[in-house]
């Protein structure tokens, strides 16, 4: 075991974890008996797995480090894609062999799983305790990333450039394997005391331990048709609200506030975004809800604040349907959707800081415009680890990232809207829950949506989980790995 650890081979220890991975919903079977004959659907990929791993560990020579910036980025990349289509193909494969899903329904619910999306296929009155566990875990784990849980037990040379391109941009610790156990301590102590509140509120064991995976990983697979809104509990939506708050803030912000150094933490400049954010748009939709469904401003305002924050933290929970609700209402969750949440988080979308650093940027511009041209304007923001320069670097970085999630939007609304022959404003309702890693959902997915619009959300929440350029990045160096092959053997 020594040996694998040290192998310095990340591919065959993926095909490890992955399997032991797919191991662990088994314990369900000793709660629930009944599912015992449906073991296999998760052994026999399980053991493909741990098999294949052990001998690409054992044989394959050790892999040579890059040798130079520009090669460090592409090989952490290549690593970082493998290890996410590797762990879709195989969390998928339990649902093939079991014959629930289809091929291409079985990836879509095993993306939305990894990518902490929560769109599903599955028709939840049917599924038993161990699937059921399945695609929770899968949500639970995805928030973290695979390069983080391998992370926690192995660490090379090149961990620091895996951390980055899975896109954790803080450590909490000088030493990297120290953040890994910090961040991995804060999840699990969230989780069990999430798991306690749940089921002090109404919920039954399994259900609260569901609920407070999918609510922290910001993942939104629920138990009930219905989500959260069939417990129709004030108590348990707050407890979500508190989950889906945790998990949408940067990991380094929260152990600021586990050593409760709240100064610093105020300043924070995406968690003050995140609050006018959530404070403006809960109470624009309250007033829409209560004027245009007759509701109660106390009931408009409980609907609005949970919705808000789901959306906004690309959770993905529901406590009603949004097909009363009046166009505007659903357009701001659409912009919601898309800004996403923190940096560094389990949450999706463009994220707060690149949003709050454009804000910045375009004051910057104007002010520039409207001042003497020899004054000089430097603009900053606030991070866990203090006062940062908005740079000229920075600038171009966020602005070019924000620029190509919007084409992406923009082009993945249109083939919505064209495959899925729907209106424009359901297509974007979709699409940006799926681009967002969000998994609220207008009625476009389900069981019987078609497996072209599928594919599409499929690429969306992949894209938006890896935050787009990891996943240029590593096909470009895929291309480039297999081109080299053949020119070697003379082929091209």
């Amino acid at each position: 075991m020594n040996r694998i650890f040290k192998s310095n081979n990340y591919f065959g220890q993926f095909l490890i974890l992955i399997g032991i991975l797919l191991l662990i919903p088994l314990i369900t079977v000793i709660f629930y008996p009944e599912d015992i004959s449906q073991m296999y659907a998760f052994v026999i990929p399980a053991v493909w797995a741990i098999i294949l791993g052990l001998c690409i560990c054992y044989i394959r020579p050790k892999r040579k480090s890059p040798q130079n910036w520009r090669s460090s980025i592409h090989e952490g990349s290549l690593t970082v894609l493998y290890a996410w289509l590797i762990g879709i193909v195989l969390g998928a494969m339990p649902f093939v062999i079991s014959g629930q899903l289809t091929f291409v329904q079985a990836l879509f619910e095993a993306v939305s799983g990894w990518t902490t999306t929560g769109l599903s296929v599955v028709d939840v009155t049917k599924v038993n305790h161990l699937f059921q566990f399945h695609r929770c875990f899968m949500q639970f784990c995805g928030g973290l990333g695979f390069i983080m849980m391998i992370l926690f037990f192995v660490q090379e040379n090149q961990a620091a450039n895996l951390y980055n391109a899975e896109g954790h941009p803080d450590r909490l610790e000088p030493r990297l394997i120290n953040t890994v156990r910090m961040i991995f301590g804060i999840y699990f102590v969230s989780l069990i005391l999430g798991s306690i509140l749940y089921y002090i509120f109404g919920m039954n064991w399994f259900d609260s331990i569901f609920h407070a995976m999918c609510s922290l990983s910001t993942g939104g697979f629920s138990t009930q048709v219905d989500s959260i809104g069939a417990y129709h509990s004030i108590a348990i939506e707050w407890v979500t609200i508190l989950l889906m708050v945790i998990g949408t803030t940067n990991f380094a912000v929260l152990l600021l506030m586990v050593k409760r150094k709240w100064r610093e933490v105020e300043k924070i400049s995406e968690l003050r975004l995140f609050t006018v954010l959530v404070i403006i748009s809960t109470i624009l939709i309250a007033i829409m809800l209560s004027y245009s469904l007759y509701l109660s401003i106390s009931d408009g305002l409980r609907v609005a604040v949970f919705n808000v924050v789901s959306a906004l933290s690309t959770t993905g929970y529901a406590t009603m349907s949004y097909q009363s609700w009046p166009t505007t209402a659903v357009f701001i969750l659409i912009i919601l959707m898309i800004i996403g949440g923190g940096y560094g988080s389990t949450a999706g979308g463009m994220k707060l800081t690149r949003v709050y650093i454009a804000y910045q940027t375009l004051k910057k511009t104007f002010r520039e415009k409207i001042s003497s041209k020899r004054s000089v304007n430097k603009i900053y923001h606030y991070r866990a680890q203090g006062r940062t320069e908005i740079n000229a670097t920075l600038m171009q970085d966020t602005m070019s990232y924000i620029l190509i999630y919007l084409l992406i939007y923009v082009v993945g609304t249109i083939l919505m809207s064209y495959f899925a022959q729907c209106d424009l404003q359901s297509a974007m309702f979709e699409f940006a829950s799926a681009l967002g890693t969000v998994g609220l959902s207008i009625g476009l997915t389900g069981p019987q949506t078609s497996a072209i619009v599928l594919i599409i959300e499929m690429c969306g929440m992949l894209l938006g989980r890896l935050e787009i350029f990891v996943v240029f990045i590593g096909i470009s160096a895929m291309f480039y790995k297999v081109k080299k092959v053949f020119i070697r053997k003379n082929l091209i």
